[in-house]
C-alpha cells in the first residue's frame, strides 16, 4: 500500500511517498480504509524529533483518523465491515499512524462517526475534542454559572473547549491574538474575546471579572501562559493545562490553594493500556456533535495527504484558523 513516510526527523519536507506492506489486524484491532486525518502540534513535534515518542524511521505519522472498517480482528465485537468510524490511529511508538491507505487500530480507540459529520470534519476531532472533553468535563468538572477562561480559544483544542464549556452553561471568555480569532470564539459561545498581548492578568481580572478572577482556566498554550493561568484563577479555583512541559513557578498555585490538572490525550498509546477511556470520550464527543453542542471548525484550506508537508508548515506558522484537515488521496 501507499503511505507518506518519514525516514528521518526534520522539517516538513521529510515526508515522502513510499510503498509499505499492507498491515493485518491483531485480534483486538480493526483495519481501516483511511479517509482523512488532521495535523496536531504533537504530530509536528514527533516529525521534527522534538518529542521522542515517534516510531523509529521509517515511520508513518499522524494520530487522528477517520475511515471505513474493513478487516476485523477475531476478538473484536461491536463493529462491522463498512462502519464509518473515527479515533486514534497511533503515529507513535509501536503504532503506525494514519498517513497511509490502510491502518490497523485498536478497536477500543474508535467510535462511530456522528451522523452530522463528513469524513473531513470527523478526522479532526479525536485528539482535540477528546482533550477538550477531558479538560472541561472530567478534570475541571465545569457546571452552569461558573466563569471559565480558555487560553488560546481559537486553537484546535481551544475552540472545542469554548463550545463544551458554553454547553455546560458556564460564562466563557477566551484569549485570542487577532480580530478573526475574536470573531470565531464569540460565534462559538464566548462572551468576551481578550487580546492577551495587550493586557496583564491583573488587568484582565479587573476589566473582565469585576476583580473576582475565574473559577476555571483552561490553558492550551503552555509556557508563560500556564503561569498566567495560575494568576487568573480565583482562590480555590481549578486550572487545567494541556501543555505543562517545562519548569514553572507554582507559588501562585500554593498561595491560592488551586487545583492543577494536566491532560495528555494519548497516554494509552504511551502506556499501552487504557484504550477504553478513549472510546468512552469519543462516544461522548460524537453525542455532543449530534446534539449540536460541538462542531469542529476547519481551516479554509483542506489539504490532501500528498500535501502533508504544506499542512505541517501551515500549522507551525500559526496562520491556521480552525483545525487543519487532510483528505486521503493515496
Amino acid at each position: 500500500m501507499k503511505a507518506m513516510v518519514v525516514h528521518e526527523h526534520g522539517a516538513p519536507e521529510v515526508f515522502v511517498l513510499d510503498n509499505v506492506p499492507l498491515p493485518a489486524p491483531l485480534p483486538d484491532q480493526v483495519r481501516l480504509r483511511v479517509r482523512s486525518s488532521s495535523v496536531n502540534p504533537i504530530d509536528c513535534k514527533i516529525r521534527s524529533g522534538a518529542l521522542p515518542l515517534g516510531a523509529s524511521p521509517p515511520a508513518i505519522l499522524h494520530i487522528d483518523v477517520a475511515g471505513v472498517v474493513g478487516a476485523i480482528g477475531e476478538a473484536v465485537s461491536g463493529f462491522e465491515e463498512g462502519d464509518r468510524v473515527f479515533g486514534f490511529a497511533g503515529g507513535l511508538l509501536a503504532y503506525p499512524g494514519a498517513l497511509a491507505e490502510y491502518v490497523c487500530v485498536p478497536a477500543a480507540a474508535l467510535a462511530r462517526i456522528p451522523t452530522t459529520l463528513d469524513f473531513s470534519h470527523a478526522g479532526v476531532l479525536p485528539v482535540a475534542a477528546c482533550t477538550a472533553w477531558e479538560a472541561i468535563h472530567e478534570r475541571a468538572q465545569v457546571v452552569a454559572g461558573e466563569s471559565v477562561l480558555v487560553q488560546g480559544g481559537a486553537g484546535g483544542v481551544g475552540h472545542m473547549a469554548v463550545q463544551l464549556a458554553h454547553a455546560c452553561g458556564a460564562r466563557v471568555h477566551a484569549t485570542v491574538s487577532s480580530a478573526p480569532k475574536a470573531e470565531l470564539v464569540r460565534r462559538l459561545g464566548a462572551t468576551a474575546a481578550i487580546d492577551y498581548r495587550q493586557l496583564e492578568p491583573s488587568d484582565i481580572i479587573r476589566e473582565y471579572t469585576d476583580g473576582q478572577a475565574y473559577d476555571v482556566v483552561i490553558d492550551t498554550v503552555g509556557g508563560a501562559a500556564l503561569h498566567k493561568a495560575l494568576l487568573l484563577a480565583k482562590p480555590g479555583g481549578r486550572v487545567v493545562s494541556i501543555a505543562a512541559r517545562g519548569s514553572h513557578d507554582l507559588s501562585p498555585m500554593h498561595g491560592k490553594g488551586l487545583r492543577l490538572d494536566v491532560v495528555f490525550a494519548i497516554r494509552p498509546f504511551v502506556e499501552d493500556r487504557g484504550f477504553e477511556r478513549l472510546a468512552e470520550r469519543l462516544q461522548q464527543v460524537a453525542r455532543a456533535c449530534e446534539q449540536g453542542q460541538l462542531h469542529p471548525v476547519l481551516h479554509e484550506r483542506i489539504y490532501t495527504y500528498s500535501d502533508v508537508a504544506e499542512a505541517h508548515r501551515c500549522l507551525e506558522s500559526g496562520a491556521a484558523l480552525g483545525k487543519i484537515a487532510l483528505i486521503n488521496d493515496l
